[in-house]
């Protein structure tokens, strides 16, 4: 359920608080930008003195992104080795075919 994102990169709409109880109220404008509702897990992640807060949707949907990379990469590398591989053989049979011709 992949969800139509805004493409600023940074957009500022206004401040929270963290509650007593380590809660933070995320604007709703974002939430529904975001697609998120109660109970979306984020990633927390620590840069210098400061939070960067990601949606887990969109960390995963860009590992699927890097899986679905590697695994094209690795297709078309197989895919050259086997062409190289039977070009070799082909090279190979008809260098022994002729030598005993």
């Amino acid at each position: 359920m992949a969800t139509e994102l805004k493409t600023a990169a940074v957009e500022f709409l206004t401040t929270t608080r963290i509650g007593e109880k380590g809660q933070l109220t995320v604007p709703k404008q974002f939430r529904e930008d975001l697609g998120l509702g109660a109970g979306a897990p984020f990633t927390v992640q620590r840069m210098g003195d400061g939070l960067i807060l990601i949606p887990e949707q969109r960390r995963f949907e860009e590992l699927c992104r890097r899986v679905t990379t590697v695994l094209r990469r690795a297709k078309d590398r197989t895919r050259r080795a086997a062409d190289q591989l039977t070009r070799k053989r082909g090279r190979a049979y008809l260098n022994a075919f002729m030598a005993n011709c």
